[in-house]
């Protein structure tokens, strides 16, 4: 319905939304990886795909006239649509290029688009990415302690092995991959004693 449709300057907030005007558009059909989420290369190195995949989204299409046609609203109250710049569809040359990945529970519009960048390991598909949404699904259940008397965080990063207390800068948005070695501490010296570091902030 061309009434709900949105057309402004693109400002990318991840590789499968943006702002397009003063409007919060979901792309539809795609799902790309969170901001904060990390790949692994085929050497088994870190690589931070989600901030990798919303800067070529960004490079591509940031800055540009893009118009959006609605699609649907999803859970969070954003508009749902596919959106074209200069006559791309966005949705579709992320998955092309290996930006984002076809979201089929929501739609098969992209699927011989992300089949083509897979085979080519364009893009994310060079690397070991787990699912965008089964990494939600992990960093939500890993943010609440299982057992409440044990809420301190350890956590597995770059920086080695350091653990996060309630209050601290990260702790909320800090997960627990206990598959990956990261744990529940119920008190620093416990904390300390298995060769965990305290956050700096």
């Amino acid at each position: 319905m061309s009434g709900a449709d949105v057309s402004g300057v693109v400002r990318v907030i991840d590789a499968d939304t943006i702002d397009v005007g003063g409007t919060r558009v979901r792309l539809h059909a795609i799902d790309a990886p969170e901001q904060d989420q990390a790949c692994l290369t085929e050497q088994g190195l870190p690589f931070a795909c989600g901030i990798w995949a919303s800067a070529q989204v960004d490079a591509a299409f940031g800055g540009r006239i893009a118009t959006c046609a609605r699609v649907d609203t999803d859970k969070y109250g954003r508009m749902v649509a596919r959106c074209h710049v200069a006559g791309l569809d966005i949705g579709q040359e992320a998955v092309a290029q290996g930006w984002a990945f076809a979201y089929r529970r929501y739609g098969m519009d992209y699927d011989l688009e992300e089949k083509a960048a897979y085979v080519a390991d364009r893009g994310l598909h060079g690397f070991r990415v787990q699912s965008p949404a089964q990494f939600r699904v992990t960093r939500a259940r890993g943010r609440i302690p299982p057992d409440p008397a044990c809420r301190i965080k350890g956590n597995i990063s770059k920086n080695g092995q350091i653990y996060h207390l309630p209050g601290q800068a990260f702790y909320e948005r800090t997960g627990i991959n206990e598959a990956r070695g990261e744990r529940w501490f119920c008190a620093e010296a416990e904390a300390r004693a298995a060769g965990w570091r305290r956050a700096r902030r």
